[in-house]
Formats: structure tokens, C-alpha cells, sequence
């Protein structure tokens, strides 16, 4: 017997005390190893019927009272015959449990993510789904469970298949045009057109892949600019409790603060920055240079203004944080005269259009929509969609400029990318990589 076919056992639970723990097995000797853990259990039990057992060990001793539950393959999870044995939480007992089932020949511990890994292999996950097994588990914001829920659902995997099929559908039009040109005449007509249209889908798709890596990491926001601008007052009000010291005395800041909060579900890290000014100390200028580095890695830098700036001021402050989006306020509007610049008024301190500046970040973080509205997107993902996108690009431009050979080759890139995403072109190396980041029982 292969080590791939083998029964698998792990447990499906965190190893701390609770109310209930989970063994959990898979393969093709499940319910024998299950019922010697378990022998009051009839030798043919229901498929998706709770039986309440007593767990015994080696010697038939009780350990536990419980519930046994069998699902039968193909049927199940994994795909393969799955029993799960829920005990009592004990760390200690289940522990006992998994040793007992181990102690079998037929059965190994299972890998981190295999019985996961097996519901792909048996066709019950595509890729995208399984992934979002994971996701799910570790989601820390509303906004990433419900994007984790709907790719558990299946809505990146349509979103993927709805790009797939019309693109494998072009590239087969092509190759046999390339193959057998008179049998297959006039089937690469239009390919120009038909390229365009699946690049455009395609660059769609890998903006919605923003905003999936968005909601899985969470979005990263910080405030900065000139000293005693309010930028720590705003942090504190934004934030909804002190964690910054404000003190009139310029340059209270002099190193960078963050705070985590939950805005419409979305997880979002707030910075408070040291003021930037000419001539600083020294401690504070080492603030002020961590600030410009920090500036260079987050999805939005807010520059708080003090009241009275010129906009030669304004346009220095900007450069400072070279390609990083950039939204400008008017802070301190509490102190300030009523001016006619079109920028947002805000003061931390009377809460002043604070909310308007929220649901402004928001905005300029979010592009329109609600972050629990998409699927989540890893790493992997964008990459293999930023590289599908490019591949239609240059066969675009092909199809004016060159022959269908290139053409082709170009959209069969493509396909090999999304590929990558559903799990249709996957080698072993990706799968380990992959499942690897899973917990041991999922």
C-alpha cells in the first residue's frame, strides 16, 4: 500500500481544552479503524448517522462516551470513506484516541492539509475552493470570512472557468487552423477581436484580484506630514482610545504608532507618523526617515495639513511618498479660519469630519463596492493572473503584427496560468507548497 492510499488520522481540533474534540480519519480502512476505537458501532453503519459509542483503548476500557459519524466515499469530504470520532476535549484523551488509530498498520498521521489535499486529487475541491479551506480558517475580519465563504462557494472558481473555456475554446480554433488548415478554414476568424475581448475579462479579473489581496492582508493606512498638524489627535480619534501622546510641543511623534481597526468588515492598520520638518533632532530625525520608508509600503498615506500652509508646501509633502496614493486634509479645522480650499476639513480633537474621512479612506482604498463582496486572493493567484493578462496583452498585439503561430502560443500561456489557479495545470511542488500552510487536520 502506497503512503497516498493509505488511512489518514489526524485531529480536527486545536489541541487546548473545550467542550468537544475531533478525531478525524479518511482512506479506505476509515471504519475499521474507527470501530475498533469504537466497537459498539454496528459493522455497517449509516452513512451521516450519529451513533453515541464508548471510545476504549487497546484493552477495551472505556475512555470516553461520544458521538461516531461515517461517510461513505465518494460521498464525503475527502472523497474516500471518512469517519470522525467526537469526543470530549480533552487534549490528554484525544491524544489517547489518535495513538490508539495510529497504533494500526494501515493508518498514518496525516500531513498538514492532506485531507484537503485529497478531496482536490478525488475531484470534490477544485484548487481555488480548497484553498479557501484555509483561508477561511485563518480569516481575522469579517470582511476575509465572508471573501474566504465565497470562495469556498465556488465565486473565483466561476470567475476563473468563465475565462477559461472561451480562451481554451480560441486557442483550440487556432491549433487547428495551424494543424489542418483545410479541414478547419476559417475557424481563426476574428481572432483579433476574440483576443481583446478575453483580455479585457482577463484584466477585470486581475482587479478584482486587488481587492481579494486587500481583504486577505488587510489594507495598511498612515497618516503623516508637517508637525502639529493633529496627525496623532486624528490617529486617537480614528483609532477610539489614546494611543498616541499629543502635546502642543512640535515633534511629540518620533517614531510610528499602528493600531488595527475593523471598518465596514475590512481589517485596516493605522500608522501615526513623526512630523516631517526641516531641521529635526537628532532621535526625531531618525522618526522622520522611518516615516518616508514607511510611506513608500502602504495602500493609502492621508497628509494632515496644519492651518496656514501654501501649496509649495503641499506639493513638497506629496513627493515625499513617491507612488503611494495620496489623500490631503485640512487638520486642526477646530482652530482654523473657515478657508476656500476644496479639501476635507477634519479635527481629531471635535471629531469634525471624521466620518466623511473614514468613508473617504474607505473609498480610496475600496474603488466602490463592499469588501465582502469578493473572493480572497493569494500571492499565487495575482501572480498567475497578472501573468495571463500580460500573455493576452502580447497576443493582442500579435494578432495586428504577426502570425497565428505567435498568436497562439501566447493565448496557450495564458491558459497555462489560469491553469495554475483552478488546479487544471499543477505539479507536486505547488500542491506541497500550498497544503503546507494548512493546519494538520484539515
Amino acid at each position: 500500500m502506497t503512503s497516498s492510499s493509505m488511512t489518514i488520522a489526524a485531529l480536527a481540533t486545536a489541541p487546548a481544552a473545550g467542550a468537544v474534540g475531533i478525531l478525524r480519519l479518511s482512506g479506505p480502512e476509515a471504519l475499521d479503524v474507527g470501530r475498533l476505537l469504537a466497537p459498539g458501532v454496528p459493522a455497517q453503519p449509516t452513512p451521516r448517522h450519529a451513533y453515541l459509542a464508548s471510545f476504549v483503548d487497546a484493552e477495551g476500557r472505556s475512555l470516553d462516551e461520544g458521538l461516531f459519524l461515517y461517510f461513505r466515499g465518494p460521498q464525503s469530504f475527502t472523497g474516500e470513506d471518512v469517519v470522525e470520532l467526537q469526543a470530549h476535549g480533552s487534549p490528554r484523551l484525544l491524544r489517547l484516541l489518535l495513538t490508539r488509530a495510529l497504533e494500526d498498520a494501515r493508518v498514518r498521521h496525516a500531513a498538514p492539509g492532506e485531507f484537503t489535499r485529497r478531496a482536490f486529487l478525488n475531484g470534490r475541491l477544485d484548487l481555488t475552493r480548497a484553498e479557501a479551506v484555509a483561508d477561511l480558517v485563518a480569516a481575522d475580519s469579517e470582511a476575509a470570512v465572508r471573501a474566504a465563504a465565497a470562495g469556498l462557494s465556488g465565486v473565483l472558481a466561476s470567475r476563473v472557468q468563465a475565462l477559461e473555456e472561451p480562451l481554451r475554446a480560441l486557442h483550440a480554433d487556432m491549433e487547428g487552423v495551424l494543424s489542418f488548415p483545410d479541414e478547419a478554414e476559417g475557424a481563426d476568424e476574428d481572432v483579433g477581436g476574440r483576443v481583446t475581448a478575453l483580455r479585457a475579462q482577463a484584466e477585470a479579473l486581475l482587479a478584482e484580484a486587488g481587492r481579494g489581496r486587500l481583504v486577505r492582508r488587510g489594507a495598511r493606512v498612515a497618516l503623516f506630514g508637517p508637525v502639529n498638524a493633529g496627525k496623532s489627535t486624528l490617529f486617537n480619534r480614528l483609532v477610539g482610545e489614546a494611543r498616541a501622546l499629543v502635546d502642543d510641543e512640535p515633534g511629540t511623534t518620533r517614531d510610528a504608532l499602528e493600531a488595527r481597526v475593523e471598518w465596514d468588515g475590512l481589517a485596516v492598520t493605522l500608522f501615526d507618523t513623526a512630523g516631517l520638518r526641516e531641521t529635526p533632532g537628532r532621535v526625531e530625525a531618525l522618526g522622520i526617515a522611518r516615516t518616508r520608508e514607511l510611506l513608500a509600503g502602504v495602500d493609502l498615506a492621508v497628509l494632515v495639513l496644519p492651518p496656514g500652509v501654501t501649496q509649495a508646501e503641499v506639493e513638497a509633502w506629496t513627493r515625499d511618498v513617491g507612488s503611494t496614493p495620496v489623500l490631503v486634509v485640512d487638520g486642526k479645522c477646530d482652530v482654523a479660519e473657515v478657508s476656500s480650499s476644496p479639501r476635507q476639513r477634519v479635527s481629531g480633537l471635535t471629531g469634525e469630519g471624521v466620518d466623511a474621512l473614514r468613508d473617504d479612506m474607505l473609498g480610496r482604498l475600496w474603488g466602490g463596492g463592499t469588501p465582502s463582496a469578493v473572493a480572497l486572493v493569494s500571492e499565487r493567484h495575482a501572480d498567475a493572473l497578472r501573468r495571463a493578462s500580460e500573455a493576452l496583452g502580447r497576443a493582442e498585439s500579435a494578432s495586428r503584427v504577426s502570425t497565428l503561430e505567435v498568436v497562439s502560443g501566447e493565448v496557450g500561456l495564458a491558459l497555462e496560468a489560469l491553469g495554475e489557479v483552478s488546479g487544471t495545470v499543477v505539479s507536486e511542488a505547488l500542491l506541497d507548497a500550498i497544503f503546507q500552510r494548512f493546519c494538520i487536520g484539515k
